[in-house]
């Protein structure tokens, strides 16, 4: 059975809201540092390592 988008009910909740803003402040952190990171590079391939 395949489900038809956009779901019919409101998938906006508050938690989710919250969990999207606090995800944003994180990623425009991140970006941040990396800005200060000679080599982003170095950085994205540990990531792939953990």
């Amino acid at each position: 059975m395949m489900k038809k988008l956009p779901p019919a009910q409101d998938v906006e909740t508050v938690n989710i809201l919250r969990a999207l803003n606090k995800a944003s402040r994180k990623l425009a952190e991140l970006k941040g540092v990396t800005a200060s990171i000679p080599n982003e590079e170095i950085l994205i391939n540990t990531l792939g390592l953990q």
